[in-house]
């Protein structure tokens, strides 16, 4: 979890220290201490987390205080210095930066410390902490990014036959379907900013499905896709769900159009779907199980049979 903000500057700070105390002032409510240090040794500045001492200084290992740290800095050689030690960092340009500036490897670069909200500061430290972003919740779900510890709790649930009869299944070896995962938090989540998410009780934090966007090769349109466990099913889950997650991606994501991709024989989906506003474009015919039963990563790629489908596009527009 964030606790600790420390912005780094060897520029001329280019806020005010009235600014930065209301910077302070208001991270402390999200319970963020926010430090500024400037015009050290970075070696020096990292000697006051981690300690001074030879071993301390060389340890391959962060000390729970410093995992639980942000760095943003404003000198290139300084970010990369602080990965180097495997702690968390984002770059700085601010108004007296070089011209041209770069912060090789930095996935967030921010400018104007006072104008950095507290949501963004945690989503880029959750992100290179590997930590799921919380996406919205709802009055009984916590919509947040999928983890591969997750992956137990979708077997559990796809262990009903009937899960599969409208959709596809996981990987045979769930070693399969979590290396899988491991890719596409960090392939679809890093990079895009959404994906399809974990549906979380808040009343017991049981995982009961899964919703979001993805993106399908041929289609112009980012595609709303989701499932409810069985357990869960007929309790409006599924609709709850949804309608916030399509106004995330109105709101958050602008999208102005999605489509979605049903089998023609799951007619309670397409109620659903024309429930969000979704009109029925056309039938279409899209290629099902395109990793075969192995997932491989190496290049190589699962030969299996081909197998289509049928399936109902719908399409959403904004208003």
């Amino acid at each position: 979890m964030l606790k600790r903000v420390v912005y780094i500057f060897h520029d001329n700070a280019d806020s005010s220290f009235k600014e930065l105390e209301e910077e302070k002032a208001y991270l402390a409510d999200y319970g963020i201490l926010l430090e500024t240090i400037s015009s050290q040794r970075i070696q020096d500045i990292w000697a006051l987390y981690v300690g001074s001492t030879k071993a301390a200084m060389e340890s391959d290992k962060l000390p729970q205080s410093v995992r639980e740290v942000l760095f943003l800095c404003d000198d290139p050689d300084d970010f990369a210095y602080i990965k180097s030690k495997g702690a968390y960092a984002c770059g700085m340009i601010t108004p007296v930066s070089k011209q041209g500036i770069s912060f090789e490897g930095a996935q967030y670069i921010f400018s104007e410390i006072d104008d950095v909200d507290a949501d963004s500061l945690i989503k880029a430290y959750q992100r290179q902490a590997r930590e799921p972003w919380d996406i919205l919740e709802t009055d009984r779900l916590l919509v947040r990014e999928t983890t591969v510890q997750d992956v137990d709790a979708l077997y559990e649930i796809y262990a009903e036959p009937s899960m599969t009869r409208y959709m596809e299944g996981l990987f045979e070896d769930p070693a399969d379907e979590k290396r899988y995962m491991k890719d596409y938090i960090e392939k679809v989540y890093s990079l895009m900013g959404f994906g399809v998410w974990s549906l979380v009780s808040k009343e017991d934090g049981k995982l009961i499905g899964r919703a979001g966007f993805s993106v399908r090769g041929g289609f112009d349109e980012p595609e709303l896709g989701f499932f409810i466990g069985v357990p869960w099913q007929r309790k409006g889950f599924a609709t709850e769900a949804c309608e916030a997650i399509m106004e995330y991606g109105r709101q958050v994501l602008m999208f102005d159009k999605v489509q979605t991709l049903v089998k023609k024989e799951n007619e309670v989906s397409i109620h659903l779907c024309k429930k969000l506003g979704f009109k029925v474009v056309d039938e279409v015919e899209i290629e099902e199980d395109i990793y075969g039963g192995t997932y491989i990563t190496d290049g190589r790629v699962s030969l299996g049979p081909d197998k289509r489908g049928r399936y109902v596009r719908l399409k959403w527009t904004a208003s």
